[in-house]
């Protein structure tokens, strides 16, 4: 198989175009493809996006139109990306990623602070892809009047920057891959985390799965942070107090992947789940973490209060034990 070499979009690989994205519908029962109602503007694809301030991009192996992809502008400095198809033999080969790694530089380059697509509920491949590159569920499922009746997720990430969001139900179900990744790298790393190294990809993925569950049930607030648009970092808010504590939260699971430290992102989350504890109308937060690790300096430096050690609370990934600090701090 022929590497697939990237160009600009031309209106003339309309024909191309149109094959690549009639098979590619054609793997999900129910996708119709209407020329002259629905999709008229794959005639002239690339003209299409540069009326909209955008960029096209066909990826091509021997002479054939193998892949595509588009970005746009919205509004608010957000693009969209829109028309990600790569033909069937050229899946797993990195083709997809080279796609959305160009069409994201693109728009970053513009100013881009955010980009969002949309991507039909049966399209369950790409949704696993779009996860992977730190896009998250964001707002309601759209509904199109078309022919295929179809229903779309809306997906989001931040572009620039060290960015921390808080995530709702959908936003922590979809994002449980990538936070069990930073889960996994920061206990193989060391971490004292509740896990002892390796750790298994399935179990931290399970781990975030229940977490959701708790946002979903109003117990859980969970926060992840973006460093120029990869999803690198986390932390949570239990919020699931006795009944005679009400103005108190436990912080758990600060992570932030060992690939992309001191650059602020710890400080960030931490800031963002003050602001969220606040809201909640919580005043006293408390948490625990490893004596001597780089977690201990950060607390301290942020007005957390020791509130005392307990020696060899924990095991070390060697099989030593280690000793826990406790912290509290009191919020406005």
């Amino acid at each position: 198989m022929a590497e697939a070499a990237l160009r600009p979009g031309r209106d003339d690989d309309a024909a191309g175009f149109i094959d690549l994205i009639g098979a590619c519908w054609a793997e999900y029962p129910g996708c119709v493809m209407d020329m002259e109602r629905e999709n008229a503007e794959l005639r002239a694809l690339a003209t299409y996006y540069a009326d909209k301030g955008g960029a096209l991009w066909a990826a091509e192996a021997d002479g054939v139109l193998v892949g595509m992809t588009g970005v746009a502008p919205l509004d608010d400095g957000a693009w969209e990306a829109g028309k990600v198809y790569v033909s069937t033999g050229q899946r797993g080969t990195g083709l997809a990623l080279s796609l959305m790694t160009v069409a994201e530089a693109h728009a970053r380059a513009a100013g881009a602070t955010e980009l969002k697509l949309w991507s039909d509920t049966r399209f369950t491949r790409a949704h696993s892809f779009y996860e992977k590159l730190g896009f998250v569920r964001a707002g309601a499922i759209r509904v199109l009047d078309d022919l295929s009746n179809s229903l779309e997720y809306a997906y989001a990430k931040p572009l620039a920057g060290v960015v921390v969001q808080r995530l709702d139900v959908a936003a922590a179900e979809s994002a449980g891959r990538a936070l069990a990744d930073i889960l996994c790298a920061c206990v193989d790393a060391g971490a004292s985390v509740s896990y002892l190294p390796p750790l298994a990809p399935d179990v931290a993925r399970g781990f975030y799965r229940m977490k959701a569950r708790d946002v979903a049930a109003g117990s859980r607030i969970v926060l992840a942070g973006w460093v120029d648009g990869v999803l690198r970092g986390t932390v949570m808010l239990d919020m699931d107090m006795p009944p005679n504590q009400p103005h108190r939260a436990e912080v758990q699971k600060l992570l932030v992947h060992p690939g992309a430290r001191r650059n602020g992102l710890a400080h960030a989350l931490m800031d963002a789940l003050e602001d969220e504890a606040r809201a909640a109308g919580r005043t006293l937060l408390t948490l625990d973490t490893r004596a001597g690790d780089a977690a201990e300096l950060l607390y301290r430096s942020m007005d957390y209060h020791e509130a005392g050690r307990i020696p060899r609370f924990a095991l070390n990934a060697d099989g030593t034990p280690c000793d826990t600090l406790y912290f509290w701090k009191e919020i406005a």
